[in-house]
């Protein structure tokens, strides 16, 4: 069963699906161009970041990355990489510029693993792994009671957020979120990566997993059940998680793992405002997984483009440059937000 709390209401009314205003630019139709373009031809964005260590309650550490003004009124966006993303991920990247541009302040969340130095617990981040999330949230949140907080995740960052803010329900420490190219039922997305050219994206990120996996634990001995062994030679993503993801986290094999990690049933209960978007054309699902506005809580809205690839969108600037739509979109969300947040506190200080 996926994991529950106590009182966590469920949402009776849908939440709306729109149709996307993204153009794909005129070179990149595809669905791999959109995907592969931004990821290997685009420049790394320029960027500074103050690195500060997190420990967590349960003795392990994650890196935080903040960019921005140091001061106290500004709001806070909270960002959460992809499988296989760190501070160099460029849409990380180039989402921060716009936002510290806009007057935020940025904290790049590095999942548990995902730092140049290995964690020290034996399990590392995974797609229903939302503990570290929802723990700098509420630091957050004790720092700065009254701090307006964002919250933008991407793939298995989308996952782990929208599964955070399903969890957390009203409660949930972050006052607005988005999510992008989610994979809403892992089971099917996995299949999917076995097949046709999607095995080239398994591949790569089965890589940078096992890349991780190795760094780790040439320091440390592997915790049993785990099987190193069988992990590292892993065909696809169901024999690396029955070996590795799932014993290591509490999941009876990876079935298991895939059926209670899954953000998708997380949607019915997600009680702050959540904007997912996402690309029907995404190489790394398919379609049908797609929730219809019925399994919605009225709190999320679902934006639907026929294009954009995964992790991709990028249209036409007007001299013909390729753009990053995908990240001014979010930006000028974000910022929108934000400005309803302060009318509202005037209207009620008034």
């Amino acid at each position: 069963m996926p994991d529950t709390k106590p009182g966590l209401r469920m949402s009776t009314t849908s939440g709306r699906i729109l149709a996307s205003a993204f153009r794909p630019h005129p070179l990149l139709r595809g669905a791999h161009a959109q995907t592969i373009a931004p990821a290997l031809l685009r420049p790394t964005p320029a960027l500074r970041l103050r690195v500060e260590r997190l420990e967590t309650p349960d003795g392990d550490f994650v890196d935080l990355g903040w960019t921005g003004e140091e001061h106290a009124q500004a709001p806070i966006a909270v960002l959460v990489h992809g499988l296989g993303g760190n501070f160099e991920s460029k849409y990380l990247r180039g989402s921060a510029l716009r936002l510290v541009t806009a007057g935020w302040r940025v904290c790049v969340l590095l999942l548990r693993g995902a730092s140049e130095e290995p964690n020290r617990l034996p399990r590392a981040y995974n797609q229903g792994d939302t503990a570290d999330l929802r723990h700098l949230w509420r630091v957050l949140r004790e720092r700065e009671p009254g701090a307006f907080i964002a919250t933008i995740g991407w793939s298995l960052g989308g996952n782990v957020t929208l599964k955070a803010l399903g969890e957390e329900g009203a409660g949930a420490p972050t006052d607005v979120a988005c999510a992008v190219s989610v994979p809403f039922s892992l089971h099917e997305c996995a299949e999917h990566l076995r097949i046709g050219f999607a095995r080239h994206y398994q591949k790569r990120l089965l890589d940078s997993l096992k890349d991780m996996v190795r760094r780790k634990h040439a320091r440390q001995p592997v915790t049993a059940p785990a099987d190193l062994g069988k992990a590292l030679a892993a065909r696809d993503f169901f024999e690396f998680d029955d070996a590795f993801t799932a014993p290591l986290n509490g999941y009876r094999d990876a079935e298991d793992y895939y059926a209670r990690a899954a953000c998708g049933q997380y949607l019915p209960r997600i009680q702050r405002p959540t904007l997912v978007l996402h690309a029907l054309d995404d190489p790394f699902m398919v379609p049908s997984v797609v929730p219809d506005a019925s399994r919605l809580s009225s709190s999320v809205t679902l934006e639907l483009s026929p294009r954009g690839g995964h992790v991709g969108f990028i249209s036409a600037g007007r001299f013909g440059e390729p753009v990053c739509w995908a990240e001014a979109h979010l930006c000028a969300h974000l910022v929108a937000a934000y400005a309803r947040h302060r009318q509202s506190g005037a209207i009620n200080a008034s």
